[in-house]
């Protein structure tokens, strides 16, 4: 079974060295924990969202139950970042996002919450730095709209 983002991120985050913590990401390598990454630690990458907490209802299903997955509703994160799709009524994008939250497993919309405040490392040991070497293939702070 695929784990969830943030059972990545948790395993990642209680390795004990930097070289674990590299292995751990490259192993869980997925086009969804990258986005999550390069939004939370990329600069050129600004939330079109407000800062702070969102008013939405965490979804209390058990993991692998009653909701989406940040795998299938990454995709939708254009919608949410100013490199992505701006054009949309600010209402409308705010509305979208809940929506999205209310869907994840309640770890996983934690993970896009603070992914949305650039915050994910006040709950996981996670550094940019570490995260560029996991990923040299990334170009960082160089994402034009």
């Amino acid at each position: 079974m695929r784990l969830l983002i943030s059972e990545v991120l948790q395993k990642v985050s209680n390795a004990k060295t930097k070289a674990e913590k590299i292995k751990l990401l490259q192993e869980y390598n997925t086009q969804t924990l990258r986005s999550i990454l390069i939004w939370n630690f990329d600069e050129s990458v600004e939330s079109l969202l407000p800062p702070g907490e969102v008013p939405y209802t965490p979804n209390e299903a058990p993991a692998g139950t009653e909701h989406t997955l940040l795998e299938q509703e990454s995709r939708r994160f254009y919608y949410f970042i100013s490199a992505g799709r701006t054009n949309i009524p600010q209402m409308k994008r705010e509305t979208m996002f809940i929506q999205m939250l209310e869907g994840l497993h309640k770890s996983e919309a934690e993970v896009v919450v603070l992914t949305k405040d650039k915050k994910l490392g006040t709950k996981y040991r996670i550094t940019k730095a570490t995260v560029q070497e996991a990923f040299p293939q990334i170009v960082w702070g160089n994402r034009g709209a």
